[in-house]
């Protein structure tokens, strides 16, 4: 059978509970997703006087191609974007900053070292987000920036910041769509601390002079990131989850949950539910922790599709900004991009083609054999057959074809770097 028979086959499966696959196709072209500029070039950045990494961040392998100027990054961005359905978005750290040669301090950033990308954006018609990048430079080598107890420190990692929300600001003017500014911070101490509190002052205090001026909302969104251990922070990590949900549960800013950041038996599918209580809307940054934090390429697991499940049954996909956040050196690195957003947007997808309404009655009315019998029964549905029409609709290669256009660039492109 044709992509289109064995689409229209699998409609009248899910059409017998109620299930409008058109609609879940309109839906799914309307939820971007962030995707992380920093998989195509292993977080190198292109600052003019550049350090190595740090702050607890580790990449892996050495698979030939990374991109290496800003121009191959993108073009690399835009080839994975073609083997993506949907229209997405970008999301960039500091260090991606594009300065003609000058050593520009990450203070000292403007919008203006970031036009190249927001040009780029709109020839694509391309949302893009941002991060100040608090690690990987001389000032954060200690593993302290805004806790620092230091305060010339402690300074230049705020200005940094209030330059970073600056350029979200314009980001959002400029393209039309509100950017999310997200803040993560490597601080912490290795062992046992003997003071956890004044770190977390510190904190705060940076925080709020960060904060302290308003953007409109229709431009510029603020986030902030937890983390439960790092590489160096392994006993104490001063943005704990417990710090973060205060703080912006407090003064209304968005929490970002990233699902590695969490101790191995903690899901953040199980975290979306109460914070959406709480909050009007909150971030992702979805990556695949094998045994710590790292952000392997995202596959679709039970977790993921637990997240996806999570946001759709809960009527949270205009509440619930999705980015995601994995980088590996070991495999071709627009591949990576390919397979972990297709993957979260199957997901969302296969979310989509769930009777929750009637799942959640079942449970309501204790009735927990039919409830498992059917949750069990739809991982089996015909969900691949809805999948591969949608991205023969949206124009991207279906099933694994797209593989064979990665091999040709990286035999045309990549493999000439």
């Amino acid at each position: 059978m044709s992509v289109k028979q064995q689409y229209e086959s699998a409609k009248q499966a899910y059409s017998k509970w109620g299930i409008d696959v058109d609609a879940a196709l309109d839906t799914l072209k309307s939820v971007p997703i962030s995707i992380h500029c920093w998989q195509g070039d292993d977080i190198g950045g292109f600052e003019v006087n550049k350090s190595e990494l740090s702050g607890g961040i580790d990449v892996t392998g050495n698979y030939p191609g990374k991109a290496t100027t800003p121009e191959e990054l993108r073009a690399d961005l835009e080839k994975a974007l073609s083997l993506i359905p949907g229209t997405h978005r970008v999301n960039l750290h500091a260090l991606y900053a594009e300065t003609n040669g000058e050593a520009v301090d990450r203070d000292q950033l403007k919008p203006e070292h970031f036009e190249n990308w927001v040009n780029w954006a709109k020839e694509h018609g391309l949302g893009l987000d941002f991060n100040p990048t608090l690690f990987s430079h001389e000032k954060a080598a200690d593993g302290l920036t805004l806790s620092h107890p230091d305060e010339d420190i402690r300074r230049f990692w705020i200005d940094h910041c209030i330059a970073s929300r600056k350029i979200g600001e314009h980001f959002g003017r400029e393209l039309g769509t509100p950017c999310l500014t997200n803040v993560w911070i490597p601080d912490g101490y290795k062992d046992i601390p003997s003071d956890r509190l004044t770190p977390r002052k510190r904190l705060k205090e940076s925080l709020d002079e960060i904060f302290a001026e308003d953007i409109d909302e229709q431009y510029h969104l603020d986030a902030v990131e937890s983390k439960v251990f790092g590489i160096g922070s392994e006993s104490y990590v001063v943005g704990s989850h417990e710090f973060y949900l205060g703080y912006a549960l407090k003064n209304n800013k968005l929490c970002l949950l990233d699902t590695g950041h969490y101790h191995p038996t903690e899901t953040v599918s199980n975290k979306i539910s109460s914070m959406l209580l709480y909050s009007d809307k909150l971030a992702l940054h979805v990556s695949r922790p094998v045994r710590w934090d790292s952000d392997h390429v995202v596959i679709l697991d039970d977790e993921l599709r637990e997240i996806a499940l999570e946001i759709v049954r809960n009527d949270a996909l205009g509440k619930v900004i999705i980015g995601l956040d994995f980088f590996d050196a070991s495999i071709n690195r627009v591949a990576a991009w390919t397979i972990g957003t297709r993957n979260m947007v199957k997901a969302l997808l296969y979310a989509l083609l769930v009777p929750n309404d009637h799942l959640k009655q079942l449970q309501e009315e204790g009735n927990f054999t039919d409830r498992l019998a059917l949750m069990e029964e739809f991982k089996t549905y015909p969900f691949g057959a809805v999948w591969d029409y949608y991205c023969e609709q949206m124009n991207v290669p279906v099933q694994e074809a797209w593989l064979n256009e990665v091999k040709e660039y990286e035999k045309a492109v990549l493999s000439k770097r």
